[in-house]
């Protein structure tokens, strides 16, 4: 039988994917201050329900209950189809001091397969497929931190969260960040792109003006450049 994410090797990083990290808080909190314990568990709750419908698929494949092995893989398909949201972003996003500088080949590959799938398909498929990549993205951050791969991959999660399958701001504006925390000389755009989610979406002027003043000392394409200057004026109310 054919496992939603076509794989055995898969199940891995599905467990993985959801696996509480302690990081340094975020720099803005959305959430209650007293909200640590109650997210852990949820975090707890969300991984040990996932691997009970693993393990139940499992033991119905080896009974030769082919029937009860479905019933369990479609409910574990649309318990993956939900977006979770990230709560706290200090338990979701690594810190931005990791150092990725090294050619590990099995990184690597985890990249080139979460971008087989990214921005696939239509409707329900191109849901499956953006949570397929997440997921992949996700167990190469939590795997390979010293690969120098993971400001690429921090890239690309952003741009899945902020995604119409996610729609998820905050959480894809702090994985841009990472993008260009991690590597400072990133010829990517996640400055740009995390200074205009922070502008249009979060409403956070200050945090845009920050990012918006980076674009204008680190980057070189000039429209990148000019848009970012742009913005400076209107939000400093000097046009």
């Amino acid at each position: 039988m054919r496992y939603w994410l076509g794989s055995v090797g898969l199940l891995v990083a599905l467990a993985l994917a959801d696996t509480p990290r302690a990081q340094t808080p975020p720099a803005k909190s959305s959430g209650t201050t007293n909200d640590l314990e109650l997210v852990e568990k949820l975090l707890m709750s969300r991984r040990d329900y996932q691997k009970s419908l693993e393990n139940l698929r499992l033991h119905y494949l080896k009974a030769g209950d082919p029937e009860k092995a479905k019933w369990a893989e479609e409910e574990l398909r649309q318990y993956h189809r939900i977006a979770k949201q990230a709560f706290r972003l200090d338990l979701d996003v690594p810190p931005p001091n990791l150092i990725g500088h090294t050619n590990i080949p099995d990184a690597n590959k985890l990249f080139t397969a979460a971008a087989t799938y990214k921005d696939k398909g239509w409707g329900t498929d191109y849901i499956d497929n953006q949570r397929r990549s997440e997921i992949l993205f996700q167990k190469l951050l939590t795997e390979y931190p010293q690969s120098n791969k993971i400001d690429e991959a921090a890239y690309q999660l952003g741009d899945i969260y902020e995604s119409k399958a996610y729609k998820q701001f905050r959480r894809s504006a702090a994985y841009f960040e990472r993008c260009f925390q991690w590597n400072p000389k990133t010829t990517s755009d996640a400055r740009l792109r995390a200074a205009r989610i922070y502008d249009k979406q979060l409403s956070d002027r200050v945090r845009a003006i920050e990012i918006y003043r980076e674009v204008t000392t680190h980057e070189t394409d000039a429209k990148r450049i000019a848009e970012a200057t742009k913005r400076l004026a209107d939000l400093s109310g000097t046009r």
